[in-house]
């Protein structure tokens, strides 16, 4: 499998080997679909956060459950990509939603990764037409059991439980999105956004390593990763993997499934 991440110049000495996928989300009210017709990378496909890689939010499972995975195949298929293309996924925010498709792809044993830097290291090249791709194979797969985390596993207290998001959402000093603030009780906040630079470049292994060293991951450590719905906590898998840890484990409901239970809400650091 390739690496999670790769850069502007592999992409294009692979150009024609592999798909570019515009995984481009906002929080504030943006559309993703708008920033892609305005202009996307050539021959990229869009993939909608919400409607390909998540289920309809609910109280109980989060703002972006996992979508079913004939759900997901259809989706998949509609857009062209085959259980045999490599996908590049990109986005403008250093990688942390894009980190979804790409987290979802190499989960199921698939190629694909990071663009490094996003759509704005790629160069000036953009087009605003949408490429039309023959529909592809791409068959039902579940989500394997061993790299998804429960509400159970979050809380059982035999992982270290990584938390995505930026500190002061961590400490519960600002919750704009979830209905209480605060943390799971013994999670460790490792901010997915800065995994990158000012330039959204990935930091080298060695850094990346460093990081997760000081929040209590280790060789041989099973972690679980979570952010506020699932989506950003993939950054951090991905980032585990290029520190060279083992697969990490995602806790799809995330925050906004965990801020909706009775249970207790850790604040402060």
């Amino acid at each position: 499998m390739i690496e999670p991440v790769v850069s502007p110049e592999w992409v294009r000495s692979h150009h024609d080997r592999v798909i570019l996928a515009d995984v481009r989300a906002y929080l504030d009210g943006r559309k993703g679909a708008d920033a892609y017709a305005r202009g996307h990378l050539p021959g990229a496909v869009f993939v909608d956060l919400d409607t390909d890689l998540a289920a309809p939010p609910t109280a109980s499972d989060g703002r972006h459950p996992l979508p079913d995975p004939a759900r997901f195949a259809e989706r998949m298929s509609a857009l062209g990509i085959g259980v045999n293309d490599t996908v590049i996924a990109y986005d403008d925010a250093g990688g942390v939603m894009a980190a979804r498709l790409v987290w979802m792809l190499r989960a199921l044993g698939q190629d694909a990764a990071l663009l490094d830097g996003g759509i704005n290291a790629y160069g000036e090249e953009r087009e605003t037409r949408t490429p039309r791709r023959p529909r592809a194979d791409f068959p039902v797969r579940p989500w394997p059991a061993d790299r998804l985390a429960s509400l159970t596993d979050a809380t059982s207290g035999d992982f270290v439980v990584l938390d995505a998001r930026q500190p002061e959402r961590f400490r519960g000093e600002s919750e704009p999105i979830d209905p209480r603030p605060g943390h799971i009780p013994g999670a460790r906040n490792v901010p997915c956004r800065e995994n990158v630079d000012a330039e959204g470049r990935f930091h080298p292994a060695e850094i990346l390593r460093e990081r997760f060293l000081a929040a209590g991951v280790g060789d041989g450590v099973d972690v679980v990763s979570y952010c506020g719905s699932g989506v950003t906590a993939c950054h951090n898998l991905l980032a585990l993997e290029r520190a060279g840890f083992a697969p990490g484990r995602l806790y799809p409901g995330s925050w906004s499934q965990y801020s909706s239970t009775a249970l207790p809400a850790a604040t402060g650091e």
